[in-house]
């Protein structure tokens, strides 16, 4: 197995860039090729099985390109079709609501973690489950948040509108005296400054994105799949449709270097 073949990452958008962002910063000498379904985002209201369809047909699209490991850049994929990729494809798997769940739980003081996403990831009940699997005393407050990743992939992440609609969704969550907040959703990471803004208090912010990179730092040397140490590693970034703001949020909110963006249509 050549330990040179690349990460594949995917997400519904521009929000796995987050997951991109923080593999690079963490693993510089990996090579990443990243690809973002902006044909069909947002995922967040769509069933289950559609998700899970759409999930194992990006999962392809990389596995053609020799990827030696596949990273699901989204929560709400995470959320209801990582058993599927697991059992379909033959290279590990790697999420992103364990890596978060696992980093909640350290944080918090008083077991009591507030948990945003998309309609389907709040739906799935996912966060509760890893979150309760690990603490069986630990309470959990949810809150679905549908209108954020449109704000985002529109490039609103510094706007009176996206502030307003933050405090809208978390006042429920603050009122309910939680220490620490999971963003269960690879886009989120992009608004910290705004959420950390907005909540005008001490709760611990809990970035699935870095944790999930961590994770993956961790699967690749119990499977001895690093790269070499002296290996510049380049990032490869596909879309399955053209994205207006993609490139200006990218760079301006990642500092992320990007190259020619591919677009790969879906057949």
């Amino acid at each position: 197995m050549s330990e040179s073949r690349p990460i594949g990452v995917f997400d519904s958008g521009i929000g796995g860039l987050t997951v991109v962002k923080a593999l690079r910063d963490l693993l510089p000498n990996e090579n990443i090729s990243y690809l973002g379904d902006t044909a069909r985002v947002p995922y967040g209201p769509k069933s289950p099985e559609t998700v899970q369809r759409y999930a194992i047909e990006l999962a392809e699209m990389l596995m053609k390109q020799d990827a030696k490991a596949l990273v699901v850049a989204c929560n709400t994929v995470s959320s209801v079709a990582l058993p599927a990729l697991t059992e379909k494809f033959p290279v590990p798997v790697i999420g992103v609501i364990e890596p978060g769940a696992r980093a909640a739980l350290a944080a918090s003081r008083n077991r009591h973690i507030g948990v945003i996403g998309t309609r389907a990831t709040i739906r799935s009940g996912a966060y509760e489950k890893a979150l309760r699997d690990a603490d069986g005393g630990v309470r959990v407050s949810s809150r679905a948040c549908p209108l954020l990743v449109p704000l985002i992939e529109e490039g609103l992440l510094n706007d009176e509108v996206t502030d307003q609609m933050i405090l809208r969704y978390l006042e429920p969550l603050i009122a309910d005296d939680i220490d620490t907040l999971v963003l269960g959703c690879t886009h989120y990471p992009l608004l910290t400054s705004s959420i950390t803004r907005v909540l005008k208090r001490q709760i611990m912010v809990v970035d699935s994105a870095q944790n999930c990179a961590r994770a993956v730092e961790e699967m690749l040397d119990q499977k001895s799949l690093r790269a070499a140490p002296l290996n510049n590693g380049e990032l490869q970034v596909a879309l399955t449709d053209a994205a207006d703001n993609f490139l200006n949020v990218a760079r301006d909110a990642l500092q992320l270097k990007i190259g020619e963006v591919q677009l790969r249509p879906l057949t």
